[in-house]
C-alpha cells in the first residue's frame, strides 16, 4: 500500500512547469503535524493486520522546506511503515539531512531535467546541477560505507527541450550510482501557459521509443534500473495524439492513496475535492478499511469527471 502525501505546497524553487514554482501568487499551505501523527498510527495498525508493508511518500512543493517532516518521518519509520519522499535536492548538500534519510528513508527521488544548460536554466537555481550530483554522489558514498538499503530513484520530466539528451542524462545518472529512473511526459495542467511550446510532439515520442530498450539493457549492465514499459509508452503516445483513456472502474485505492495538504483524501492526486473526505475521519484500521470500499464504490457509482480520461500514472503502468 502506497501511501502519497502532499505535506505542503511551498517550494524554493521556480520552475516554469510547476503548479508551486516560487514566484506564482497562491495560497500556501501545509499538513498539519498532530493529524498526520495520528494517522501513521492508523497505517501502523493497518499493515499488522493486513500483513501488507505501508510505503508512506512525502509529496510538495519541497518537502524539506517542511520543519515537521524529520520529527513525522522519525514517528513513521519507528511505527515500522517505509518513507519515501520525492525532493529538487536543494537539501542534500547538508550533511544532517543526508544522515537523517539514510537512518529513517527507504526511497529518495530526485527531481532533474537536464544537463547544466538546461537544468539550472529552468529551475532557476544557480549552478544547481553540480549542487545535485555533489549532493547525491555524497549520499552515495555515505549509503556505502554504512550499507543502507536506502534506494534512490531519479525523475525526469520529458519535454521538447530536453527528451533528445534523455539517453544521454540517464547514462550520467548510472555513474552517479543512481539505482532507478523513472520520467514523466510534459502536462499542461499545471501550466497551461508554459505547455505549448514545450510539449513532446509525435517525432520526440517515435525517437523516444526507437532508443528506449537499447538505453534500458545498456543502464541496466551499469546496475540502473529504466522505469516505464509498453503499456506507459502507450499512454504517452496516445495522450499526445488526443486519445481518451477512460477508467469505468477503478481499483487503484486498493493499493495507492493521495492525501493532499488538507487532509483530503482520494484515490489519485486529481480527486480529493470529488470524494471530500478527510483522514479525520479515520481514527482506526477499520475505518481505513471502509474508506477503501466506499472510494471503490463511490467511483463506480458515481466517477469523478478526470475518469471519464483518467490522467493517474498510476493506471498505465508507469512503475513497470
Amino acid at each position: 500500500m502506497i501511501i502519497v502525501w502532499r505535506v505542503l505546497n511551498r517550494c524554493n524553487l521556480s520552475c516554469p512547469f510547476c503548479a508551486y514554482d516560487k514566484r506564482l501568487d497562491i495560497d500556501r499551505s501545509e499538513a498539519q503535524p498532530e493529524k498526520v501523527l495520528a494517522f501513521i498510527n492508523v497505517l501502523r495498525q493497518w499493515q499488522v493486520r493486513h500483513k501488507r508493508q505501508v510505503l508512506l511518500s512525502w509529496l510538495g512543493g519541497e518537502p524539506f522546506l517542511w520543519s515537521e517532516l524529520e520529527a513525522l518521518t522519525h514517528a513513521a519509520h519507528g511505527a515500522g511503515v517505509r518513507v519515501s519522499t520525492t525532493t529538487n535536492g536543494t537539501a542534500l548538500n547538508s550533511q544532517r539531512v543526508r544522515e537523517h534519510v539514510l537512518e529513517t528513508y527507504s526511497e529518495l527521488t530526485v527531481s532533474i531535467d537536464g544537463f547544466a544548460n538546461f537544468h539550472d536554466n529552468m529551475r532557476g537555481w544557480r549552478g544547481a546541477f553540480g549542487k545535485l550530483k555533489t549532493g547525491v554522489c555524497d549520499l552515495i558514498a555515505e549509503r556505502r560505507a554504512c550499507a543502507s538499503t536506502l534506494t534512490l530513484r531519479a525523475n525526469v520530466v520529458l519535454m521538447a527541450d530536453n527528451v533528445r539528451t534523455f539517453g544521454e542524462l540517464c547514462q550520467e545518472l548510472a555513474t552517479w550510482g543512481i539505482d532507478e529512473i523513472c520520467f514523466n511526459q510534459l502536462g499542461g495542467r499545471d501550466r497551461p501557459e508554459f505547455y505549448p511550446a514545450h510539449q513532446l510532439n509525435l517525432d520526440d515520442i517515435t525517437w523516444l521509443e526507437a532508443e528506449l530498450p537499447a538505453l534500458r539493457a545498456a543502464l541496466e549492465l551499469q546496475g540502473t534500473r529504466l522505469i516505464g514499459g509498453p503499456d506507459y509508452l502507450r499512454r504517452i503516445r496516445g495522450a499526445s495524439q488526443g486519445e481518451v483513456f477512460p477508467v469505468p472502474e477503478c481499483r487503484i485505492a486498493e493499493s495507492f492513496l493521495f492525501i493532499d495538504e488538507r487532509g483530503h483524501i482520494a484515490p489519485c492526486s486529481f480527486t480529493p475535492d470529488h470524494f471530500a473526505r478527510n483522514i479525520s475521519e479515520i481514527e482506526t484500521a477499520d475505518d481505513l478499511d471502509a474508506l477503501i470500499t466506499d472510494l471503490l464504490t463511490t467511483q463506480k457509482r458515481r466517477p469523478a469527471v478526470d475518469c471519464a480520461n483518467c490522467p493517474s500514472t498510476q493506471q498505465f503502468a508507469k512503475w513497470n
